[in-house]
């Protein structure tokens, strides 16, 4: 027996580091998640648009009503028209790439579905012009007309296109600002108008009032 006790203890001894390795948990450490700040960042990049969406066909089914078909015509052309009218006459590449994006999604979603069919292959054949106000408002009356003709209609000119689809929004404020002047003149404006009336006015200045 005493010979067999040097075994026995090897024995003990290999079963104990066999269990200690499987039993005791891993030393490996787990990588970390990742920081807040950078998932954060990924969430609010927004996703680029695949091309299936902006080159995919016409989603609208087809609109027989003629009627209906001409009201949504004048609207639809309304909104076309004066978006490139309001456009910026220096957009920077995002917004040039907006303008494309939007024209080609305006095709796509139009609610004439055969409307939008011959109006997507207009813009395959001849591409939006994003480089500027003019060149953008001039492409869309170019493409207008090239409906106009197929539908036996009359063209529209051209030069003309900037001024009629306007939407009114700078000259509204202008006339605002000229309204505001002639209620509340001020300085020489209103020493002005007070001379023009014939009264004898001396126009004296004030002194600094407490706090300047």
């Amino acid at each position: 027996m005493a010979r067999n006790k040097p075994l026995l203890l090897a024995t003990f001894f290999t079963l104990f580091l066999f269990f200690s390795y499987i039993l005791l948990p891993s030393t490996k450490s787990i990588p970390p998640p990742p920081p807040p700040h950078q998932t954060t960042t990924a969430l609010t990049e927004p996703p680029p648009i695949p091309s299936s969406i902006l080159t995919g066909s016409a989603i609208m089914p087809h609109l027989g009503n003629e009627t209906l078909k001409a009201e949504l015509g004048r609207a639809g052309w309304k909104l076309f028209h004066t978006t490139l009218a309001r456009f910026p006459e220096s957009p920077s590449l995002d917004e040039r790439t907006a303008l494309a994006h939007y024209l080609a999604l305006f095709a796509r979603l139009y609610p004439c579905g055969e409307c939008a069919g011959h109006f997507q292959k207009l813009l395959v054949q001849y591409p939006p012009q994003t480089s500027g106000r003019v060149a953008a408002s001039q492409w869309g009356c170019f493409v207008h007309n090239l409906v106009n003709q197929r539908l036996g209609k009359e063209v529209f000119d051209c030069m003309t296109v900037g001024e009629a689809y306007k939407c009114g929004c700078a000259e509204e404020d202008e006339k605002k600002k000229k309204e505001k002047e002639v209620i509340e003149p001020t300085g020489s404006s209103l020493e002005e108008n007070l001379k023009g009336s014939g009264r004898k006015v001396e126009v004296v200045k004030e002194g600094l009032m407490n706090g300047g």
